[in-house]
């Protein structure tokens, strides 16, 4: 791999719009249901960009509109250039977009070309023979017999969902495809430059409309390892095992992202940002931080901290405030001192609720922590993205909510995998499973995927159906838009006061990131500069009173509060005084 030269850095501290944009992610299903059918759509989303304006964003991240046959919520597509018919229509698309441009806001399109739908054109075409012109557009392998005779799948890799191969046999052609995700998603073959030219005339359409910008589904996973090799075992009890070493970060990665740069990025004045999981080391991930690249990445490190292992993904497991601390930290230092750029996100999509898996839930002090993680999250450097319902302290569903609630495919694959392995062990054909409900309201990604709360009319302002496509959380008379848009003190408010800081103290943005106190298990506290500027933040990270005590050497003397999570805050005597879950913003 090579090193960046000096004409494809971008130095940290020079100033883009991108960086200094405040980007809010929507998901389409749960946003805002305009015609009453139970499932949110973009003439909604239109109703809500005065809101959005109004909140202090300036980019919206839209996930997948486009036609899709939903076996992943929109991240299967089946035709690249059309709308999912439930959402709307192509006018209603330039609708969305033309208002958002008049309130000053930018449109963020998701990218998915690691896989494209099972009903794609170009996978109906590659399935049908082994000599179709398309064949080659896909990963197709033959594949072996196991010692029984049956048909196995070429290697041992296992699906990123549930417990099975990422390999669906085709009966017609006797051979297997890849698909690293579900059966109805086939990963697309990057090696072929017929799929690459493809991809960058779509990414055209899209950008010739007037988008601007991408994020990249799991754009690490586009080149695999050559020969496809068994992956190492990491779950002896299991046929499968996870193959990100062959997977995420190919030998032609770089390659193709140059080319992809090349023929389009670099034709226009856009965002991107892509997603990379299965990757902890900021060495690899920054060489993706390039004038010829891409602007930033997602990491999953500090996602995958509560995480469980190769057998039991789901399972939350507890964590120290050091760990978090520490990934924070160092991916902070990492692209400050590397000319990397960080996209600063504590939850989205694919995420349980982050004020109901970093810190407090409950209701004395659920406020005070998602107050307290937007002023974490707001005051590192990077550009931050926002997901909806973030922005009102929105939690994981109830604890009552049964089986039939959870609608999304990894998390249902999930069970199926769990249930077959409790078959097996206990001899049992319907294995007790209701211990996992507590994994997946701790864990699932469908606790952010409940209907965004507007106000305290039927289902949260959010569809007029009688059943919308997924429950509305219990919850939402007491939290929603409308009742925290008339509190000065709520959540929503400080959301606010937040972006407005952003726009002030660059500081904020650009800042270099150095750790007061790192052993401190309660108290998350660091010092951001940026030509002459100098902040301190303290975070309680804990449901109890803390007095932290300051260093002499940070000279606190003229040190001022900017914004306390309860609106109060001061040094006195060298110490901080924070109540559970308190957290504060002082100029030095």
């Amino acid at each position: 791999m090579s090193q960046p030269n000096d004409s494809t850095i971008i130095p940290f501290a020079e100033r883009h719009w991108w960086k200094e944009a405040i980007v809010y992610q929507i998901y389409p299903a749960s946003f805002c249901d305009a015609n009453g059918d139970g499932l949110g759509d973009l003439k909604g989303i239109t109703s809500k960009v005065p809101y959005l304006k109004q909140l202090g964003v300036n980019a919206i991240w839209l996930c997948p509109i486009y036609k899709s046959p939903q076996h992943d919520m929109g991240y299967d597509i089946s035709d690249y250039r059309d709308i999912y018919e439930p959402y709307g229509t192509m006018d209603d698309f330039d609708e969305l977009l033309k208002t958002m441009h008049e309130h000053g806001l930018k449109l963020i399109m998701d990218l998915v070309v690691n896989h494209c739908s099972s009903e794609h054109e170009w996978f109906i075409e590659s399935k049908s023979s082994k000599q179709n012109p398309k064949r080659d557009w896909f990963i197709w392998r033959k594949g072996k017999v196991d010692e029984n005779g049956q048909k196995v799948p070429p290697n041992n890799w296992k699906s990123v969902f549930g417990a099975g191969p990422a390999w669906t046999y085709d009966e017609g052609t006797d051979e297997w495809y890849l698909r690293l995700f579900v059966s109805q998603q086939p990963d697309l073959n990057w090696e072929n430059p017929e799929v690459r030219q493809a991809v960058y005339d779509l990414m055209k359409f899209w950008l010739d409309k007037g988008v601007d910008g991408f994020r990249m589904d799991v754009i690490n996973l586009i080149s695999k390892v050559p020969g496809l090799p068994d992956a190492e075992i990491e779950d002896p009890d299991s046929k499968y095992q996870p193959g990100f070493k062959y997977t995420a970060n190919g030998p032609k990665m770089h390659d193709y992202l140059r080319e992809m740069n090349a023929e389009v990025l670099s034709k226009y004045d856009v965002l991107t940002v892509g997603e990379t999981p299965f990757t902890h080391d900021p060495k690899v991930l920054i060489q993706y931080i390039r004038k010829d690249e891409l602007q930033m990445v997602f990491q999953f490190e500090m996602h995958d901290l509560d995480g469980g292992d190769a057998a039991n993904p789901m399972k939350p497991s507890p964590f120290k405030l050091t760990q978090l601390k520490q990934i924070i930290g160092r991916w902070q230092k990492a692209m400050f001192e590397g000319n990397g750029w960080n996209s600063i996100y504590f939850g989205n999509h694919d995420q349980a609720r982050l004020v109901s898996r970093f810190t407090s839930d409950a209701p004395e002090y659920r406020a005070r922590s998602a107050k307290l993680l937007a002023l974490n999250q707001l005051t590192l450097s990077g550009t931050p993205y926002v997901y909806q319902g973030e922005d009102i302290g929105m939690s994981n569903v109830p604890q009552d909510w049964g089986f039939e609630e959870y609608k999304d495919v990894a998390t249902l694959q999930w069970i199926d995998g769990m249930r077959e392995k409790r078959q097996k062990s206990t001899g049992q054909e319907k294995p007790d499973l209701t211990d996992l409900l507590a994994w997946m309201r701790a864990k699932a990604r469908d606790n952010a995927r409940t209907p965004m709360q507007w106000d305290s009319s039927k289902n949260a302002g959010f569809s007029s159906a009688d059943q919308p496509w997924m429950r509305v959380h219990d919850d939402y008379k007491q939290w929603n838009v409308q009742v925290q848009s008339n509190d000065p003190d709520s959540v929503n408010a400080f959301y606010k006061q937040l972006f407005n800081l952003r726009n002030e103290h660059l500081v904020l943005v650009y800042g270099s990131f150095d750790y007061v106190e790192f052993d401190n298990e309660e108290v998350f506290a660091y010092v951001k500069e940026h030509e002459g500027e100098k902040v301190l933040v303290v975070l309680n990270y804990t449901g109890k009173n803390v007095n932290f005590a300051v260093p002499d050497s940070l000279s606190t003397g003229n040190a001022k509060l900017i914004l306390g999570t309860l609106g109060k805050g001061a040094i006195e005597n060298g110490k901080v005084a924070l109540e559970a879950w308190e957290g504060m913003l002082f100029k030095l």
